[in-house]
């Protein structure tokens, strides 16, 4: 049998490779003309504007845990880290700075 990477490294990378990957997409379109894509609307926006968004997502989120589905909570996750990632990357902060962030306080933990 042929041994590779665990499964649990393998999955933690592919998550990662797809944040980067959405990372890439919003700063690739933040900048278009806003009629070309969801992404440069919201940043025609304004920053202002972006931050509410975001609230109103967590809001979201809040309300299926509390009220909804499996199905209408990953659905409303999965939004939440969208304009999450739009929100980071408007104050230039990468998906990496914070996983580092949480692997420091990981160390300080044990």
């Amino acid at each position: 049998m042929k041994k590779g990477l665990p499964l649990e490294f393998k999955v933690k990378n592919m998550s990662q490779d797809f944040i980067k990957t959405l990372e890439t997409i919003i700063k690739e379109r933040k900048d278009l003309a806003s009629e070309e894509s969801y992404i440069a609307r919201s940043y025609a926006k304004g920053f202002n504007k972006l931050t509410q968004k975001f609230g109103e997502e967590a809001v979201e989120v809040i309300i299926a845990a509390l009220a909804e589905d499996k199905t209408r909570l990953v659905s409303e996750t999965a939004d939440l880290i969208f304009h999450l990632l739009m929100l980071l990357e408007a104050k230039d902060v990468s998906f990496a700075d914070i996983i580092a962030e949480l692997e420091q306080r990981n160390k300080t933990l044990k």
